[in-house]
């Protein structure tokens, strides 16, 4: 009887090692700091980009300063497709695995494992937008940090688009400051 004690408790505790890394990883809620990179299939996207660029660098200081001030301080995307900006996450946000929510958007996310979501999501157009769609993965490597691949559907003059993103999110701070969540705008 005192051989088996041994074998029950190696057996109980790969049973709770199993149920302890099944449980999801959540993000924790706050401000974090969202890095994506796009890249387009036509490469509209980046060439647009990078004339934008040169357009407000070769601008006066003081006209420069006005343009930035009419596109409401906008981050705008580099020439490579490349953007950093801070979001908001709230708790029901981390509840509902909502990550990267944009305001106009509807997200379905489904849980594949512990660490890894999957998301779809339907964007209605906006004034400096146009609708898209798209379909793709989240990694939660820990409660601070996650990284993505998503594939967006759109349209660039008329013109079906697709872009292949890549985003990764750092966790900042639990105060989000001025910067409001998604579903607070």
């Amino acid at each position: 009887m005192t051989a088996t004690r041994p074998i029950l408790f190696l057996l109980l505790a790969a049973g709770v090692c199993t149920f302890a890394s099944a449980q999801p990883l959540k993000l924790r809620p706050g401000l974090w700091e969202l890095q994506t990179t796009m890249k387009s299939s036509s490469g509209q996207m980046e060439a647009a980009l990078a004339q934008m660029q040169q357009q407000l660098a070769s601008m006066p200081p003081e006209q420069r300063k006005q343009m930035e001030q009419m596109m409401g301080g906008m981050n705008l995307p580099s020439s490579d497709g490349s953007h950093t900006m801070n979001i908001c996450m709230t708790q029901k946000d981390v509840d509902l695995d909502h990550v990267d929510m944009r305001e106009g958007c509807t997200q379905k996310t489904t849980r594949i494992d512990a660490r890894t979501l999957k998301v779809s999501f339907q964007c209605s157009a906006r004034a400096d937008e146009p609708a898209s769609s798209g379909e793709g993965t989240i990694t939660i490597a820990s409660p601070t940090a996650y990284s993505g691949k998503q594939q967006v559907k759109t349209t660039v003059d008329g013109k079906a688009e697709q872009m292949n993103m890549t985003q990764t999110g750092k966790w900042l701070a639990s105060d989000c400051g001025k910067v409001k969540s998604w579903s607070e705008k």
